[in-house]
């Protein structure tokens, strides 16, 4: 079996482990069942949650955690359905205003100790409502590329400053080696709202394009949109994996820590795992730079929080609280840099972090990130006015139906099911009709 493979099955081995028994004493007294994502970050809260469990011997601690969009889709329905299956959830900046408003959530009252104006105001801001806050952040990232300084410096390359998607391809043309199982570019192919569609959504705006125009009409059959679709599919044929659909966030990360990418464009969460040497082949030699700019060159920057809430549903408020404020406190931040390293600190999310001098020493991108996230506009303005909000994702309810489509449309164009032009004509006429059917739109 090929290092790749074995990569990807270590990865698919490990997810299905920890899903585990996932409601066995869902509602027991004293049990809080928690909903998260596999990635690494969450890994390391479930393994130190013992650490919760001594301090607080009354609530045992239950852990159903999902890959991102099995995740998404068995929250929202446990949320929407008020099942009450879940005390606490992963959810993100998308969900908490649209969720908050239909009364899903629980306001968040965490006490003075917890230090709420130490959480960067940019991550805050998103997770509030009505000056409610409904969600603490576990961790916030915009968005980088990172790339392999010894392949760049093999192939007499340097990073720009400032790269533009151009240079990108170029850069990924050079370095690629698919004999020896280097792909110059990965980027995500597995369909999803919040896999595929969040960079594609990121890429879109760069390139000028927008998912509606002022009245609620798609415009999926820009020009602009083409030339983004058109650089995203024509880069991972040429230059990417195979299998590229497979790939989300985490199938992209085994892919460059294992050796296997020369550059990805992807969240800011993965440099304190790409530079971490005990995750990471290649931890000495990652370079970062901002993500490239295409021919627009602005647009909504990439803002995320991967946050606990607590459905309104739930019959353990208090306790569920207790566990959120401790995974997101100043304390839980010094307990993963005393068992696992100042670099695999949650990023993003407070300032006392990048305050930490052991922190800036250990992740030589903490300071690049800090800034990424207090710079991020995902309420800026696209090359045309746009009636709505988000950078990766549009902020209306329909959108997690909308993008999750479309990201299957578009992951057709990789695997040669449709061309570009028959993918996007497509989705044009899918958010049509889902557009009409929620009465956004006539």
């Amino acid at each position: 079996m090929s290092r790749l493979k074995t990569t990807r099955t270590t990865l698919c081995t490990l997810a299905l482990l920890l899903t585990g028994s996932a409601l066995s004493g869902a509602n027991a007294a004293g049990t809080l069942t928690i909903a998260t994502v596999n990635n690494g970050d969450m890994i390391v809260m479930r393994q130190l949650s013992k650490e919760f469990e001594k301090a607080h011997p009354d609530i045992h601690l239950n852990w159903v955690t999902l890959e991102e969009n099995v995740l998404r889709q068995r929250v929202t329905t446990d949320i929407a359905m008020k099942t009450g299956q879940f005390d606490v959830v992963t959810i993100g900046n998308y969900e908490v205003p649209i969720w908050a408003k239909q009364g899903w959530l629980t306001e968040i009252k965490p006490d003075a100790a917890y230090d709420v104006n130490d959480v960067l105001p940019a991550v805050r801001d998103s997770l509030t409502v009505d000056n409610k806050l409904y969600a603490l952040p576990f961790y916030a990232e915009s968005v980088m590329t990172y790339y392999r300084k010894d392949l760049f410096q093999k192939a007499g390359l340097t990073m720009p400053d400032a790269p533009t998607y151009d240079q990108i391809r170029q850069f990924a043309d050079k370095i690629t080696d698919k004999g020896n199982q280097v792909y110059g570019i990965c980027l995500r192919g597995k369909p999803g709202w919040g896999e595929n569609m969040a960079y594609v959504s990121s890429l879109a705006n760069t390139f000028g394009a927008q998912w509606f125009d002022m009245s609620w009409k798609p415009t999926m059959t820009s020009d602009a949109w083409k030339a983004t679709l058109n650089w995203y599919v024509s880069a991972l044929k040429a230059d990417g994996p195979p299998g590229a659909t497979s790939n989300g966030f985490n199938e992209n990360l085994a892919l460059f820590a294992s050796g296997h990418c020369g550059i990805w464009i992807d969240s800011t969460v993965a440099g304190g795992l790409l530079f971490d040497p005990k995750q990471s082949q290649v931890a000495d030699k990652v370079g970062f730079a901002p993500a490239p700019k295409g021919p627009y060159g602005k647009g909504p920057t990439w803002l995320w929080a991967w946050s606990l809430a607590v459905p309104a549903s739930s019959h353990q408020n208090a306790d569920a609280q207790t566990f959120i404020t401790w995974a997101t406190s100043k304390d839980y931040v010094k307990l993963v840099a005393a068992q696992k390293g100042w670099v695999a600190a949650p990023p993003g999310t407070r300032a006392s972090t990048y305050a930490a001098q052991e922190y800036l020493k250990a992740a030589p991108f903490a300071s690049f990130v800090l800034n990424a996230i207090k710079t991020a506009d995902p309420n800026g303005p696209t090359a045309q006015p746009r009636p709505y909000t988000g950078a990766q994702f549009v902020g209306i309810p329909e959108f997690q139906a909308i993008g999750t489509q479309v990201g299957q449309t578009v992951a057709a164009t990789l695997s040669d099911q449709m061309t570009v032009d028959q993918a996007l004509t497509s989705a044009q006429s899918s958010i049509t009709r889902a557009l009409r059917q929620s009465g956004r739109a006539r």
